[in-house]
């Protein structure tokens, strides 16, 4: 195929118009610490769980995050991407100094933007396990929540390190991912 990085949409083809995950992408400005990325990761997480959402952690490749969601296919892209918006206003606006919910560069200057319009219906996110088609050649890792404060960036593995990286694991951090598939309704209404 002559790729080199794999993006995938938020469902399967079963139920390509149900969203069966939202993705939360961590993207930091010009000037910001990866420490503030961690932290950034974390409080979405912790926000995420104010509102019984259970969320799993992967690196980007790149300098990020992807903090990410399992669904019930049960929702439409518009609505899922209604939420996710809603949910960086709302941290955005808890928390200014630190997040922005408006994208371009002028905007996240010494902020983390978080990307909710990966959540749309034909956008994509890097899959775990791509490489990324950047310089150091990053790969996208599923990634214990323990492991965050070990993290040094979102292109912590690259293709030259992952396999070996992989071959030491004992077990799926996403493990649990598989069987859990939240409905948004509640989450919904309590944000609104």
């Amino acid at each position: 195929m002559n790729t080199i990085e794999f993006h995938t949409w938020n469902s399967i083809v079963r139920q390509l118009d149900k969203p069966d995950r939202v993705v939360f992408d961590l993207d930091p400005g010009e000037g910001v610490k990866w420490k503030h990325v961690q932290e950034a990761a974390l409080l979405v997480r912790t926000l995420l769980s104010e509102l019984d959402l259970k969320a799993w952690l992967k690196t980007t490749g790149g300098k990020g995050l992807h903090v990410v969601v399992p669904l019930a296919p049960e929702l439409n892209y518009q609505t899922v991407k209604s939420f996710s918006q809603a949910f960086v206003r709302h941290l955005a606006k808890t928390i200014p100094e630190r997040f922005s919910a408006i994208s371009g560069p002028a905007n996240r200057l010494g902020k983390v933007y978080v990307d909710y319009l990966r959540n749309g219906k034909g956008q994509t996110t890097a899959a775990a396990f791509s490489a990324r088609a950047r310089p150091g050649m990053g790969v996208s890792l599923p990634v214990a929540w323990e492991q965050l404060a070990d993290l040094k960036s979102g292109a912590q593995w690259n293709v030259q390190t992952a396999r070996e990286y992989l071959s030491f694991q004992s077990r799926d951090p996403w493990a649990d991912f598989w069987s859990t598939g939240h409905s948004l309704s509640s989450a919904i209404d309590r944000l609104t």
